[in-house]
């Protein structure tokens, strides 16, 4: 096939080649099936900013940590420098996550490295050879629904003990090989301790599980296992082999809003009587 001109740089230096075929176009990158050094692998490319579909950028990308103050400092301009380092950031994020997690035993495509911001990485197949189908694609049974839904929520476990949480979460992001559910698309994981919407993200990517496998097995859609592993990852008690139920006590009771509104009246009235025995000191 014709090269990408994403591709292209790779080729000519030898990092790929050959360009086999497309893979996928999805809202963020295309993905290629190449050969490189005698290896069919995978070859991301990313789309620009002014391409790319993935909204709500500034709210995944919070707490990450520039790799210097000067860039720090140019995120914060939002100029051309800082938007440079912001796109940087954003294709370096899913190849970081990716030997995080590998680390931390967490099923993921075994990265190669970024290139020219081009991520190459392994290929997952199934059992035939062929790239493996997505997790939307297959068709599966009651146990099946089961066991996968288990294993997905301990590998949902195993990214938050390594202080990661994928963000985007899905059946479309999840392929399946001969050994079960293999996690991909990265690119938005979320630093768990850092950001702000952690919790709000994490209980989207468990829901979304339980959603999936709750089409085959209705008796998931009553669990609650991203409040129960959220609550022991607060009190510093979640570990890799945590024993989770699913199940979860919420706290009922009800708010008192009157108070709290007292509350806060009585703070600002307690500001504004500071202020004058300030600018009546001053007058003085």
């Amino acid at each position: 096939m014709k090269i990408p001109k994403g591709l292209q740089p790779l080729v000519e230096e030898g990092l790929i080649d050959e360009v086999v075929r497309q893979l996928q176009s999805g809202k963020e990158a295309a993905v290629f099936v190449v050969r490189s050094g005698g290896r069919t692998c995978c070859a991301k490319v990313y789309k620009d900013a002014e391409h790319r579909g993935f909204h709500r950028l500034a709210e995944y990308q919070e707490g990450r940590k520039a790799r210097g103050s000067r860039d720090a400092r140019a995120k914060g301009r939002r100029g051309r420098h800082g938007r440079s380092v912001q796109e940087a950031e954003w294709k370096n994020a899913e190849v970081d996550a990716l030997y995080r997690l590998a680390a931390a035993g967490v099923r993921v495509p075994e990265p190669m490295g970024v290139f020219g911001g081009v991520l190459l990485m392994e290929l997952v197949t199934a059992d035939d050879g062929l790239p493996a189908p997505r997790l939307n694609e297959v068709e599966m049974s009651r146990e099946q629904a089961l066991q996968w839904h288990a294993f997905m929520i301990e590998q949902i476990v195993r990214m938050l003990c390594a202080g990661l949480i994928h963000g985007d979460l899905s059946e479309y992001n999840v392929l399946v090989d001969g050994n079960g559910p293999v996690v991909i698309d990265l690119p938005q994981a979320v630093d768990a301790a850092s950001n702000n919407n952690a919790f709000s993200m994490l209980l989207r990517d468990v829901n979304n599980m339980r959603s999936t496998f709750g089409r085959a097995a209705p008796e998931l859609l009553k669990t609650h296992y991203a409040h129960e592993m959220w609550a022991l990852f607060q009190a510093s008690e979640l570990r890799p082999d945590s024993v989770l139920t699913g199940e979860f006590e919420f706290d009922d009771r009800e708010v008192d809003l009157d108070g709290v509104l007292d509350e806060i009246e009585d703070a600002r009235l307690e500001a504004e009587a500071r202020q004058r025995g300030r600018e009546e000191a001053d007058e003085d």
